[in-house]
């Protein structure tokens, strides 16, 4: 997908998982592309397949293609805001997977609301009514308006103020306020039927709670479930993200800033047993699913063990780093140290990686023992778990290097993993 061959340099500092503006712009950039290219090949897919389409969606989408490119003439930046925001990679990737029929056609209704929240962020005039189906109304990263089971709704934005009401004009249920000026991110509302989403504290960050497409039915084995907005406990949610970002700074700043700035999402799941899990999905870059943690500690080595998930799905998107392997002949597995089932290499080379942002991670907090506000038990867990996953981490990087199945930049990106690994095994034993 990349159009001119990658830099050398970006790519080995990728590889080190050390956050830095050319890593971060050059992934930006490729999950940008990304988003259009798939929202082209659905516009490709409904023309080819206009007539299976019912008319109504038809007309929907169409009516949102266009509403979509009025608010993009209008504000740029809003609309790149709402293609990348993560939940609009998960409705990409089922819409473009699901069978022709009844299925796709709900799918295909979403884009006409992508395009509403595109327009309203951006200030610009919007009149319609939609359908609500389920008597929902989702403005992805926004909010949703609860109908109470009418049908569909009106939508009347010709100034600062949206009202949200029956598909007559009567009934208002929900008034939305919009900025004028400045970034428009938000959008803040009130009314009968309105849920807004939590932004959590010190940044953009949202607790996503809302979005229909959060997660995918079927996640994981058991599967898993998202958190409803009415059980969410926000508080909650807020002062463990207040101190694992606090735990962030105090070992390692720059960390902490790419956490805030990288994860748009955090996807509350509903918990099952005492373990904290953490999940991310290829198709939603941003996006971090996990139950509640147990402490600032928990919660801070997720985020940062996800958030490199997300960024190694992004990179490979853009250079692949291992090859497909032909279909029909079962893959090759592999057994790692952090796992009890066998990898495939995509598995292994994920693993590696997240497992190495966090050995960087537990590198800085045992050496900066003595940073002010840092709790002791952290340096202590930190060298403990760093001399643990080190061994796994070698181990693993000698699967990557030995296999066939790397594309030269794998292999190359392989081998800067294990040069930044051996600058920290250096000062190994002074972590004890």
């Amino acid at each position: 997908m990349i159009v001119a061959p990658p830099d050398p340099v970006v790519l080995a500092g990728l590889a080190t998982t050390r956050p830095g503006p050319a890593g971060a712009s050059l992934l930006r950039a490729g999950l940008h592309a990304r988003r259009l290219l798939l929202l082209k090949t659905l516009l490709v897919r409904v023309q080819r397949h206009r007539e299976t389409v019912a008319p109504a969606v038809l007309r929907g989408f169409e009516a949102g293609w266009l509403l979509l490119e009025r608010a993009e003439r209008a504000r740029p930046d809003v609309v790149r805001a709402v293609l990348d925001y993560p939940t609009t990679g998960a409705w990409l990737a089922a819409a473009l997977t699901e069978p022709l029929g009844p299925g796709l056609d709900r799918h295909l209704a979403h884009l006409e609301l992508l395009a509403v929240t595109a327009a309203l962020r951006a200030g610009v005039e919007v009149d319609l009514v939609v359908d609500t189906p389920g008597g929902v109304l989702p403005l992805p990263g926004v909010g949703r308006v609860e109908s109470g089971g009418a049908g569909r709704l009106r939508i009347d934005a010709r100034s600062r103020a949206v009202r949200i009401g029956g598909g007559d004009g009567t009934g208002s249920r929900a008034v939305l306020r919009r900025r004028a000026n400045g970034p428009a991110r938000t959008l803040t509302g009130s009314g009968p039927g309105w849920r807004g989403l939590r932004a959590l504290p010190g940044g953009a960050t949202r607790l996503e709670d809302l979005d229909p497409y959060r997660l995918p039915p079927d996640m994981g084995i058991p599967a898993r479930a998202a958190a409803d907005h009415a059980d969410t406990d926000h508080a909650g949610w807020a002062d463990r993200w207040t101190a694992a970002r606090r735990l962030l700074r105090g070992t390692d700043r720059e960390r902490a800033i790419e956490v805030g700035r990288s994860v748009d999402a955090v996807v509350p799941l509903v918990p099952r047993g005492t373990r904290a899990i953490g999940a991310t999905l290829s198709a939603a870059p941003g996006a971090v699913l996990m139950t509640p943690s147990a402490g600032a500690a928990d919660m801070a080595e997720t985020l940062v063990h996800e958030l490199h998930h997300s960024k190694l799905a992004t990179l490979h998107e853009l250079v692949p780093l291992h090859r497909p392997h032909p279909p029909g002949r079962a893959a090759p597995t592999y057994r790692v140290g952090w796992r009890t089932d066998a990898r495939p290499v995509a598995g292994v080379l994920q693993g590696v990686y997240a497992h190495l942002a966090l050995a960087d991670l537990w590198h800085r907090a045992a050496r900066g023992s003595r940073a002010p506000g840092l709790p002791e038990r952290w340096r202590v867990r930190s060298a403990q778990r760093f001399d643990h996953v080190h061994d796994q981490v070698v181990e693993a990087l000698a699967i990557l290097l030995e296999s066939d199945e790397l594309t030269n930049e794998g292999r190359e990106f392989a081998r800067q993993m294990r040069k930044h690994l051996a600058s920290l095994s250096s000062g190994r034993r002074a972590l004890a």
